[in-house]
């Protein structure tokens, strides 16, 4: 290869969700969900929804692409990608095999879809009552290893890599709570989150209930019924359709040596999972951390998200409770403005899908709580996940 950056032939040309709804709520059905979030993303787009010609997808998703292809009336399915990883670790992985199927000219364009429709069955912060459900369970870090000593969800599972964090790097909680506070601050413009009319003061986090320690209610995803769409097609391609398009200046996932080790004894154990990725990203993409304008950043659990900015080199651990302060987080004016539609804690939990759609349109100049002049937008998927994966996205005119 010559070093020239593949991913700059592919562009980010509609997104769209099918409206969120508090867990269990949804008048419509799983697939319904999804075809509403497509329907929305084609009608950005400009683009009809006959022309999808490949589906991209993660976390073991119960929708069928042979069933969307059909209700979507495809002459044919060319493509059809699945990535392997537990929770929003393959997020951006997503995209990245998206674009993969698109430059190797196994389709002209892709739709990465995901949904969530929560029943009491299906809740991800529900303890399970069962070994066996544990066992059965998605997330491969619940079983009857773990059962008899209480750790039954994600909480308390992953609440031992955000100890570390407390008391190996001394990271204080009131950087947990301008995270949150964040969140909630962007979701009051956002008519479309969850949160939206629901602001977190201060007060409210530090007097919310423990859930694991570290964590308390506002360090934890919501937990919500919806689904989201985004369409991937050929540069030239874009150039013919309504909206500006956005580019994938940077796509991957990672595995760290022996991450998630069921005997909880990996080497890197205080760490997102983003640390050898975070490198390769910025190096495809040709920027540092400096570059970078805003940050769709994923937070199952808001610890998570302070390793993954340290890991992505946008703080230290050391100086985390000056550069991670609320006034800093916060679009327009903040430094390091962090999830600007309200992210997985205040707008929905759609696996991260909703970080990949708020960074297209601050991209686009379209966001609720836009960055002036973004032009480079980092998105995370993961953390504490088996895999991990990172997207970074340019304005359509970076390259």
């Amino acid at each position: 290869m010559d070093g020239k950056n593949l991913l700059a032939e592919v562009a980010i040309v509609g997104v769209g969700h099918s409206g969120y709804y508090p867990r269990g709520q949804s008048p419509d059905a799983d697939f319904r969900l999804v075809l509403k979030a497509i329907f929305a993303a084609c009608e950005d787009a400009g683009l009809p929804p006959k022309q999808i010609e490949g589906l991209s997808s993660f976390c073991g998703p119960p929708t069928d692409p042979r069933r969307v292809a059909a209700a979507l009336g495809l002459p044919e399915l060319k493509y059809a990608g699945l990535q392997w990883s537990a929770g929003g670790g393959g997020t951006a992985a997503a995209f990245a095999n998206a674009a993969s199927a698109i430059i190797a000219g196994y389709c002209d364009t892709v739709a990465v879809i995901r949904s969530v429709k929560m029943d009491e069955a299906t809740r991800y912060g529900q303890g399970y009552q069962k070994a066996e459900s544990a066992t059965a369970s998605g997330y491969g870090f619940q079983g009857v290893d773990k059962a008899p000593y209480g750790i039954l969800s994600p909480a308390a599972t992953l609440s031992f890599q955000a100890c570390r964090l407390v008391e190996a790097h001394g990271v204080p909680r009131a950087v947990f709570s301008a995270v949150a506070r964040a969140s909630y601050h962007h979701a009051q413009t956002n008519p479309d989150a969850l949160m939206h009319g629901r602001p977190l003061s201060e007060t409210a986090y530090d007097e919310a209930r423990w859930i694991a320690e570290p964590y308390n209610l506002y360090d934890c995803c919501l937990e919500n019924d919806g689904a989201c769409a985004v369409i991937l097609t050929r540069r030239d391609r874009a150039k013919d359709l309504k909206s500006r398009p956005v580019r994938m200046l940077s796509a991957g996932e990672s595995a760290s040596f022996r991450a998630d080790a069921p005997a909880f004894n990996w080497p890197d154990f205080c760490s997102a999972g983003l640390r050898s990725l975070a490198p390769r990203r910025y190096r495809q993409a040709g920027i540092g951390p400096r570059d970078v304008d805003v940050v769709q950043a994923y937070e199952n659990f808001i610890p998570g998200v302070v390793m993954a900015l340290e890991e992505f080199g946008l703080c230290s651990y050391e100086n985390a409770a000056e550069t991670l302060r609320f006034e800093n987080l916060i679009a327009p004016h903040g430094r390091l403005p962090l999830n600007t539609s309200g992210g997985n804690l205040a707008e929905a939990y759609v696996l991260g899908m909703g970080h990949v759609i708020e960074g297209v349109r601050q991209l686009r100049g379209e966001s609720r709580n836009q960055v002036p002049d973004a032009r480079v937008c980092l998105v995370t998927g993961g953390p504490l996940t088996p895999m991990t994966s990172a997207l970074i996205l340019g304005h359509a005119d970076t390259l």
